[in-house]
């Protein structure tokens, strides 16, 4: 993990080395105010060198003013890579988080994902930041200080270094149980996250529901976790700090001591005495700096090893040598498929399914019997193991070819349609980002939209809301449709696209349905069987199999579940009636 956090360094490694110089610098500059007093106290003032005392004060000023200097291009672009780096980290793991399988965002809150890119880079920023500056500027400090403290009187230095062991064992103590913590409380903020996604963008059935009270209880809930995950948290670094500092408080102690036992007994001078109580805190206050560091080191840790996690997700798996799929026909064939989402439940069955160029399938059937499975497998969301049987378009076995060549040629219509936010153009044009005004318009008019929008006082440039919000129901199918009708692929699948809607709705949306699937190999899941009654051909599908197939009047004759299903919807239609 290491390696892979240190990659990030590579592109400003140049910044980073003039970073470190500058800390170096910052270093060297810290040891001179000792030296200078020592001088003061030995030499300048018993001996009434006053001009050299007002140089050396000169000298020291014009090097503050240096190190200030050397402090903000610290501060500044040793941030700056902090945030480059951060910048880099999120990048690649937004486009990971693209070419991740289904899955994945089916085992993971939106909420949780969200955590991972924000407030989880941001700690592994500061890491990035503060990690090599404090690490160079303590460590030249320690050597240093030690250095020049072991000058002035080594059994003073001696009994200082001693205490360093105690510190080590402490840190090395509590260590391992902050690491524990801040992982919890990591955790515990990304469910805060998950809850706050989840709520605000389901307010509307919240309200309409009445159940804001639940929402906030559920909410309690995960933050009363986010409380005790971070009161052990805090606990463990109160711990920690309270017990390092004490050593080093005690540190002081000793050097009270035995340095006021060594001045009396002549073994040192009280100038020598006096710039070592001012050189101690040179090697004291880079291991206190280090040890405030532990804190920031585990809160970068954890965000990093969160990031790794996610990184290391598997993404879709495409063949090596996958070719493109050009020149599409659109004949579908499913060969002998069988298929579960884990491995405890069959959800379909040795299914054989072939659809000719330009014809429409419906699958009908009760839910959960498998037909938005086949759906979803034909574009390759979810991967046909092998052994599993095949699926082909064209008598090319999908596994054979690139996921993008496949999903190309493929347009979806479903139920719940996802628009982004910005405008109508926006969404429309996600269907083919490279397309002109005229094919644009030409599209929403195909799709019974273009009227309706130029009724809008900005026309398409009409901004839509989060998920099409300012929209109907009906507007935004359109929309979606239009969307498809721009990508124009040869293979079309229509997941229950006109379900969610009124009767008078669904006659505009089935009218601009009919119209996309003209000259496209089409499949239909329908739980409306009077939008489906003019399919090529229906099958029904049952607990994953097929139970049965033909057109709708053969599947009438038959008198078998098709029938049912017929009987029982119109009846209850006359109910409704």
């Amino acid at each position: 993990m290491l390696k892979r956090f240190i990659s990030y360094y590579k592109p400003h490694k140049k910044l980073l080395a003039l970073d470190m110089l500058a800390a170096l610098f910052i270093s060297l500059i810290g040891m001179v105010y000792p030296i200078v007093t020592n001088e003061m106290l030995n030499d300048y003032i018993p001996n009434k060198r006053y001009a050299v005392i007002v140089i050396a004060g000169v000298i020291v000023l014009a090097l503050y003013v240096l190190r200030m200097l050397l402090r903000y291009f610290v501060q500044y672009y040793g941030h700056m890579i902090g945030v480059r780096m951060q910048s880099a980290m999120r990048k690649d793991l937004f486009n990971h988080l693209q070419r991740l399988p289904f899955r994945f965002y089916d085992n993971n809150e939106t909420g949780r994902i969200m955590t991972r890119i924000t407030s989880d880079l941001f700690e592994v920023c500061e890491l990035a930041h503060h990690g090599p500056e404090n690490l160079l500027i303590c460590t030249v400090m320690i050597v240093l200080s030690f250095i020049y403290l072991l000058s002035i009187d080594w059994i003073l230095t001696l009994i200082i270094f001693c205490c360093v062991p105690i510190l080590v064992v402490v840190t090395k103590h509590y260590r391992g149980a902050m690491k524990r913590a801040f992982d919890d409380r990591r955790k515990s903020n990304a469910v805060i996250n998950a809850a706050v996604e989840s709520s605000i963008t389901g307010i509307r059935v919240t309200k309409a529901y009445t159940n804001s009270a639940r929402e906030v209880e559920k909410f309690a809930e995960g933050d009363e976790s986010f409380v005790d995950a971070s009161r052990r948290a805090y606990h463990a670094m109160s711990q920690f700090h309270a017990s390092t500092s004490f050593v080093t408080d005690v540190f002081n102690v000793f050097i009270l001591i035995a340095g006021g036992l060594f001045l009396y007994a002549g073994r040192i001078s009280f100038g020598d005495y006096s710039t070592f109580i001012v050189s101690v805190n040179l090697f004291i206050s880079p291991v206190n700096t280090l040890i405030s560091f532990m804190e920031q080191f585990q809160n970068g840790v954890s965000g990093f090893r969160r990031f790794v996690e996610v990184m290391d997700e598997n993404p879709e798996v495409e063949d090596p040598n996958a070719k493109e799929l050009t020149d599409v026909q659109g004949v579908i064939e499913f060969r002998d498929v069988t298929y579960s989402y884990d491995e405890t439940k069959e959800v379909l069955h040795n299914i054989d399914l072939r659809l000719e160029q330009g014809r429409k399938l419906a699958l009908v059937g009760p839910s959960g019997g498998g037909k938005t499975t086949l759906c979803h497998l034909l574009p390759n969301f979810y991967r046909l193991e092998e052994g599993s049987g095949s699926i082909l378009i064209d008598g090319q076995d999908i596994r054979t070819l690139t996921i993008d060549s496949v999903r190309r040629n493929i347009g979806i219509v479903q139920q719940d349609v996802f628009l982004f936010v910005g405008s109508i153009r926006d969404n429309i044009l996600y269907g083919r980002p490279d397309a002109t005004e005229e094919e644009m318009i030409e599209a929403a008019r195909r799709a019974n939209i273009h009227d309706y929008i130029m009724t809008l006082e900005n026309g398409y440039d009409t901004e839509i809301g989060e998920r099409g919000v300012k929209l109907s129901g009906g507007q935004k199918q359109r929309l979606s449709i239009a969307r498809v009708f721009l990508k124009d692929p040869a293979i079309l699948i229509l997941d229950e696209a006109t379900s969610a809607l009124d009767n008078t709705t669904e006659v505009l949306i089935q009218q601009a349905l009919d119209e996309l699937c003209k000259g496209r190999t089409t499949l239909v899941v329908a739980h409306r069987l009077s939008t489906i009654r003019n399919a090529d051909e229906i099958a029904v599908v049952m607990d994953g199999r097929i139970a049965e197939r033909g057109t709708h009047e053969e599947l009438m004759e038959k008198g078998g579940t098709y029938r049912e299903l017929y009987a029982l919807q119109f009846r209850d239609n006359d109910t409704f009636a």
